[in-house]
């Protein structure tokens, strides 16, 4: 039987490593790489080619719901694990729309991890029991569900979102530029622009854009949200 390959991200090491243990107790599975934020595990899974991916939606750098999509861009039958710790219904709504085959509480992860594993191995999806309910219900579907995410937010490009993730973690220009491999001048043209497209006027402004839209997370008081 072929070894089931497996690459774990989370900027956390405690984390990983915790769930790195959970893994290798299985037969025949191997984690076969680790990443300490977004970008890295999308490189990663570049080189790679994982079978499963798990990620942590909160990542530095590129957080996990555009890493799935960057990831799924180059490798389509990836499977993706998006880990968080809580299940809203805009958190459920942009994880199954970045394209993630499964999702999992981190609060769960010591009991259901491998389960969530299996079933993307086996090429099911896993999903927590209330999310279960709301796919089943048709609910992220748009006849019974909630409004979509803000108009405004779906007209950023996927390159625009990072920028606006890097921005928000107190990233200056000339950073953005040298992290994108992109020249300051050409950073500076898209911070203009998203300012513009979002009609926001300060970088105050842009933090709290990023925050209401799951683009990045925050601690506060020794409380991680999101």
């Amino acid at each position: 039987m072929a070894t089931f390959r497996i690459l774990i991200a989370d900027d956390h090491e405690v984390v990983r490593k915790g769930l790195v243990a959970l893994l290798q107790q299985q037969p025949d599975w191997q984690v076969c790489g680790e990443a300490g934020d977004g970008r890295e595990a999308v490189d990663k899974a570049q080189q790679l080619r994982p079978d499963v991916v798990i990620l942590d939606i909160g990542m530095p750098s590129l957080n996990g719901l555009e890493a799935t999509r960057q990831i799924l861009k180059t490798n389509p039958h990836a499977r993706i694990l998006i880990l968080t710790l809580h299940d809203s219904d805009q958190v459920v709504r942009d994880v199954l729309n970045a394209g993630a085959r499964g999702f999992l509480l981190k609060s769960d992860a010591a009991r259901d991890l491998v389960a969530a594993v299996e079933a993307l191995r086996r090429d099911k999806t896993y999903f927590t029991s209330k999310v279960a309910s709301m796919v089943l219900e048709g609910y992220l579907k748009g006849s019974t569900g909630p409004a979509p995410a803000p108009v405004s937010r779906n007209r950023l490009t996927p390159r625009e979102r990072e920028i606006v993730q890097l921005l928000a973690e107190g990233k200056s220009t000339k950073e953005v530029a040298v992290a994108l491999g992109l020249s300051v001048k050409t950073a500076e043209t898209h911070r203009s622009n998203i300012m513009r497209k979002l009609q926001l006027h300060s970088v105050s402004d842009l933090v709290l854009y990023a925050v209401r839209n799951n683009i990045v997370h925050v601690v506060q008081a020794g409380v991680e949200t999101q």
